[in-house]
């Protein structure tokens, strides 16, 4: 047991390897999806390796394991030290990561056999969605126990978009997931038709909103200024920020369901938030970026600032194409295709997993006493590995999808389709097969980076103590 004047990061070390563990896994069958796109035999007739049951398992793995454990090791990491206190409720801190572990863990079982409530991002049964309410309720009470026993006067703005985030995903999570057991493994939703359609993507969207953009701007606006030992460029701009996203993020949900039962003045209603979201989200992009200013060169040397900068610049690329995805006119020919995955992988990869990787690779011999990591040229091979991977993945969705869209919409003099849906699934199939070589680059610098962070683990000399400073005062 530490003493109370060091910082408890037993529980970041847990969630730091947990998020490269889970990295690698959730990658690996994002991987194996991609591949049986393109060559369909490769689930080999076996039902739980099906497409349909480990598509959702993909999206589970790497956005609640991969990026939820990234969100827990940095929140924990960052709250102590611009608190300059010891975590609050350290049992509950550590109930939050074996809490965590189970639900992931009972995920990858019961999703491949089929158990699910076949609701997007919220798939998991009922008693998998309790566990996670009762995870993140302990994990809402160890961050604001910690700012609230604080020695720091200021509330640092990183810990104002944690917070957001964790407040607002609960509400979410426990919103959508309201349902009636009728056995351990099923239940019905206490909504129906259009309703259930709209309370599902208030929660998708904002699962986006919160989940993959608040919480991973907490990272930013700590790892950014700390690598590039710079302040942040504008701490007014972040302030605005911060309020101005939660503000607006909330109403942009509708714009999944455009040209459905949804009223057509809902739908509006979400494109027209979404259009404004564009001016909060570029604010903190250009916020992060202009952290920088007169310290451009250390990109020439430091492969860390590489992800961070390269993650803020695919921040703003897929903020600026989801307003533009959402007009009405844009969607029409981007809805149900292949242009939807590339923007969300753009997201996905560009965004959250460039920041997470950036910020575990600055936090990883902080933790562990050791100078820095084991390989600078491993970490700079796996910046260019893969970026390689995330531009061929997301060009060949792209341009998939604006094809798939004009061909399904594509008419004869006499109204009939000028093409059948088959004739569109063989023109695509080329850039499943790209989709699928950038995914294995992107898995390979995730397995490059497994390696590099075990051999700077095993170079450390026992575990740190890091002491908190001094209140100002003193």
């Amino acid at each position: 047991m530490q003493p109370r004047d060091t910082y408890n990061d037993r529980v970041v070390r847990q969630f730091t390897i947990a998020t490269i563990v889970w990295g690698v896994v959730g990658m690996a069958v994002g991987l194996l999806l991609a591949a049986q796109l393109a060559w369909p035999s490769l689930n080999f007739g076996v039902p739980w390796l099906s497409y349909g049951r480990l598509r959702p398992l993909h999206t589970n793995a790497v956005i609640f394991a991969f990026g939820g454990s990234g969100l827990f090791a940095t929140a924990y990491y960052v709250v102590q030290r611009t608190c300059h206190v010891r975590l609050f409720a350290e049992k509950l801190a550590a109930f939050t990561f074996w809490g965590w572990q189970l639900a992931i863990v009972l995920a990858v079982v019961t999703l491949p056999l089929g158990l699910t409530q076949g609701k997007e991002y919220a798939e998991l049964i009922w008693p998998i969605d309790i566990l996670i309410a009762a995870v993140w309720v302990a994990y809402a009470i160890v961050f604001f126990g910690t700012i609230a026993t604080r020695r720091v006067k200021h509330i640092y703005v990183a810990n104002w978009f944690y917070g957001g985030f964790i407040l607002a995903v609960a509400v979410l999570h426990i919103v959508n997931s309201i349902a009636i057991p009728v056995s351990l493994t099923e239940s019905y939703p206490v909504y129906a038709g259009a309703v259930d359609a709209m309370v599902q993507w208030w929660y998708g969207h904002n699962a986006v909103g919160f989940f993959l953009t608040a919480g991973f701007l907490g990272i930013m606006y700590y790892y950014v200024p700390k690598q590039a030992q710079r302040p942040i460029y504008s701490y007014r701009l972040s302030v605005v920020h911060f309020w101005a996203l939660i503000s607006i993020y909330m109403w942009a949900g509708p714009h999944h369901l455009h040209y459905t039962a949804l009223p057509d003045w809902a739908q509006s209603l979400g494109m027209v938030f979404s259009l404004i979201l564009l001016a909060p989200s570029w604010g903190g992009m250009i916020n992060g970026i202009m952290t920088l200013s007169g310290a451009w060169h250390k990109l020439r040397t430091d492969p860390i600032l590489k992800f961070m900068i390269v993650s803020l610049s695919f921040y703003g690329m897929a903020t600026f194409e989801g307003p533009m995805m959402s007009i009405k006119t844009v969607n029409a020919l981007s809805h149900y295709t292949d242009w939807t995955i590339g923007h969300v992988h753009a997201g996905a990869l560009g965004w959250v997993a460039f920041i997470t990787i950036g910020a575990i690779y600055s936090m990883l011999p902080r933790l562990y006493g050791v100078e820095r990591m084991h390989s600078i040229k491993a970490i700079d091979a796996h910046f260019w590995i893969a970026t390689i991977g995330i531009v061929l993945y997301i060009a060949a969705m792209w341009i998939a999808g604006v094809m798939q869209g004009l061909m399904w919409r594509a008419t004869n003099p006499d109204g009939t389709l000028t093409y059948t849906f088959i004739e569109s699934v063989r023109q695509t199939y080329p850039y499943y097969v790209t989709r699928f070589v950038g995914g294995l680059l992107f898995l390979a610098g995730m397995g490059l980076m497994a390696w590099n962070a075990w051999k700077t683990i095993a170079q450390s000399r026992g575990v740190p103590v890091v002491r908190i400073p001094a209140p100002a005062h003193a």
